[in-house]
Order: structure tokens, then C-alpha cells, then sequence
């Protein structure tokens, strides 16, 4: 695929049954995109692949232009993106890394944008000395990534020990998962029809009455064949994703290849290993169908237009229902020798609400995981509904 820095001028597919080493493509195919590059005027050349760096720098010999292959336009893309100073890091952190397995090329003198004076180390070559600049910054920004998630680790401390579950929006690059955020949180983050509007991830409460207690996360979105490189320099996005309880995978209904964009990011998931976590199909875009589907919910799947705002009532019951379902509420009398009992609730992020009672005990609205052992509830009873006591004292 070739473009032009103004606008795509046009595209090249083909089908290839061996990769060449020295050019990716054949002799006879390069020649006619060298042909199409110089009758246009061409200055940027794509690669919907990846390149090696000798492939790379031969194909810019051959075409006069300069080439992305598949990681560096996607590395392009974010560095235009990234707003925050996080993700600016995250993003600078992945372009090193790119760049450093690209050194053969001999045009990345990194001491002239340094001043170039004493960088040099003794009998070292301009490819040692790039190299090690590179080591160095790269280093650099690990250290300074690595105090901000420390950080977000003492938050989610903090968020843990209350009662507060998160809700993380996961899905393709552009199916409208920051569009549905600003609706479930009522806030304004940037969206737009385009590929990775967001790049950092953002948690905000939600808005919804319906789902008090619940955050709300939006992620970066996914693509085919992630790099690597780029999952792991990403990985306070991903570390968010771990923590969250429930996954929104918003999913652009109107797309043509919906079926394959949600396959992909299905085996994302599974390789981050994220596949015990619940999730819940949101096919997004549901406006720009010809014909509307028959059931706005369906088990898992809910049908919305985050534009439009519709569907969002069904979306907002099946959430709720997801965690009713792993949950039981209920009251508990307390008198003067619980207090550990009571620090221990607290301690657990059990404790909805506390009161006292006429007759002076501590009363405390409660909620505790189906999931999780009830041994430190020793004898006490959880006033609630019949089944959900039986369910109790069962585990006791």
C-alpha cells in the first residue's frame, strides 16, 4: 500500500506464497510499486506487514521514498495520539524498542540531537554509540513508567478496600468504547472516528443510579497482531485490564469484518490471560444497521447506540444482574466483642453502610462475594432473603 503524506493515493495487494529476504516482496511486484511511487510523486510507502530493518532500507533505495511497515505506522499513529504524560512515556518507551532493532541502518545519529560532544566512549562506533543512547533512555523511562505504576498500585489499594468494582471497556480500536464512557460516566474525553483516539487508560465513576459503587475504565483499543513490543510497553493498560471484574467488549456492529475484529480480540484476551473474567458483549453502532436486531438483550449480548443513547437501560440491568449474581446483601448485628469482626468487614471492603440499632448494636449492611470463604463470619447471621441465609450458612 502506498500513500502520500496529504492522503492515501492508492493501494497494492497482492498474494505471495514465499517472503523474500531481501525485498519481503518479489523483484516484479516492487518494481511496479517503484513505478507508481515515482510517476506520483510518492514520499511514503506502507507496508500492511512487518519488515525487517534490511528490508526496509532496501525497499527505500528501490522506491526513493521513505517506507513504514506495519509496527511503525501503528508507532506513528500513537505518537499523534498521546496527550498525557504517561502515555507520551508509553509510547516513546515502544519507539525506542522498535528503534533499537533497526541500527543497521546507519541514519539515527542520536548525538547530534544530544549536542554530540563527549558521547563518544573510546574506539566506539557511531552504530555502538546510537545503541547505547538508546539503552540508556530506554532504561530511563522503565525507571520513571515504573514509579507511575507503583503508584496506581497504591490506588487500586485504596479502591480495593472499599466496595467500588471495575468495569473495564476492552474491544477494537474504533468500535466507540470512549463514546460509551463519557454516556456511562458523563464525562467529555475525546472521541473520534478514527483509530486510537485513546491511548491512556482513564477510570471515571459511573453516572448511572442504577450502578452505584461501579468505575468505569477505558482502554486503548486492539488490533490484529499486536506487536509485542507495543503489549508491553503498554502495561498499566493491561494491568488495569487484570484488576477490572467485569469486561465491556464493545464491538462496532456496523463494521463488515465484525466477525473477525471480534474473534481477535477474543484471542487477545485469552493471551493476556484474561479469560476468567466475565464479559459482556456490547455490539455498538446499533443506529447505522439496515435492519435493527429483534432483542436488544440476549444472554450476554446487549445491542446499544452510544450516540444515540439507546439501549443503554438494558445495558445498565445486565451489568447490575452480573454482579447480583456473584453477591449476596444483607444486615448484621455486631455487639462489643466483634470488633475485630467488624475491622475485619471493613478490611475486606464488606461494609455497604453502618447503623446502630435501638437496642444499641452495631448494625452493618454487608456485601460479600459468592467466591470467598465466610470462616471469619464465625455463627453470625446475615439477615436477608431465605435462599441466600441457606446459601450462608452452608459455607459457614
Amino acid at each position: 500500500m502506498f500513500c502520500f503524506r496529504s492522503g492515501d493515493r492508492g493501494h497494492y495487494l497482492g498474494k505471495q506464497n514465499e517472503v523474500s529476504s531481501n525485498l519481503y516482496i518479489t523483484k516484479g511486484k516492487a518494481e511496479n510499486i517503484r513505478k507508481e511511487v515515482l510517476s506520483n510523486k510518492i514520499d511514503l510507502v506502507i507496508f500492511n506487514h512487518d519488515l525487517s530493518p534490511s528490508q526496509e532500507r532496501n525497499l527505500e533505495n528501490l522506491f526513493q521514498a521513505r517506507v513504514l511497515d506495519r509496527t511503525g505506522l501503528i508507532l506513528d499513529i500513537f505518537a499523534s495520539r498521546a496527550t498525557s504524560h504517561v502515555g507520551k512515556l508509553q509510547v516513546e518507551l515502544a519507539q525506542l524498542t522498535h528503534l533499537s532493532t533497526r541500527l543497521v541502518r546507519g541514519w539515527s545519529h542520536l548525538e547530534r540531537q544530544k549536542g554530540g560532544i563527549g558521547l563518544r566512549g573510546p574506539g566506539e562506533t557511531q552504530l555502538e554509540t546510537d545503541r547505547r543512547l538508546i539503552g540508556q533512555r530506554i532504561r530511563s523511562i522503565k525507571k520513571r513508567l515504573e514509579k507511575t505504576h507503583k503508584q496506581k498500585e497504591v490506588n487500586r489499594y485504596s479502591r480495593n478496600k472499599g466496595t467500588k468494582k471495575l468495569v473495564a471497556l476492552v474491544g477494537y480500536t474504533n468500535a466507540g468504547k470512549t463514546s460509551l464512557f463519557n454516556v456511562l460516566t458523563k464525562n467529555k474525553l475525546f472521541s473520534a472516528d478514527m483509530p486510537f483516539a485513546t491511548l491512556d487508560s482513564v477510570t471515571r465513576r459511573s453516572s448511572d443510579q442504577n450502578l452505584p459503587g461501579l468505575l468505569f475504565s477505558d482502554t486503548v483499543g486492539f488490533i490484529s497482531d499486536l506487536p509485542t513490543k507495543l503489549i508491553e510497553s503498554f502495561k498499566s493498560t493491561l494491568d488495569e485490564l487484570r484488576q477490572a471484574d467485569l469486561l465491556l467488549h464493545v464491538i462496532d456492529v456496523s463494521d463488515p469484518d465484525v466477525k473477525f475484529k471480534s474473534r481477535e480480540v477474543e484471542k487477545l484476551l485469552h493471551d493476556l490471560g484474561l479469560s476468567d473474567i466475565e464479559v459482556i458483549e456490547v455490539f455498538n453502532k446499533s443506529d447505522l444497521l439496515e435492519a435493527q436486531p429483534k432483542e436488544i438483550s440476549e444472554g450476554s449480548k446487549v445491542w446499544i447506540s452510544a450516540k444515540n443513547k439507546e439501549g443503554l437501560e438494558q445495558l445498565s440491568e445486565k451489568i447490575k444482574n452480573s454482579f447480583a449474581d456473584r453477591t449476596i446483601r444483607g444486615w448484621i448485628s455486631l455487639d462489643d466483642e466483634d470488633s475485630e469482626l467488624m475491622k475485619t468487614l471493613y478490611r475486606k471492603g464488606m461494609v455497604i453502610e453502618e447503623g446502630i440499632d435501638e437496642s444499641g448494636l452495631v448494625q452493618l449492611h454487608v456485601e460479600i462475594q459468592k467466591d470467598r470463604p465466610f470462616d471469619f463470619l464465625s455463627n453470625k447471621k446475615i439477615r436477608t432473603t431465605n435462599k441466600q441465609e441457606a446459601f450462608i450458612e452452608e459455607l459457614i
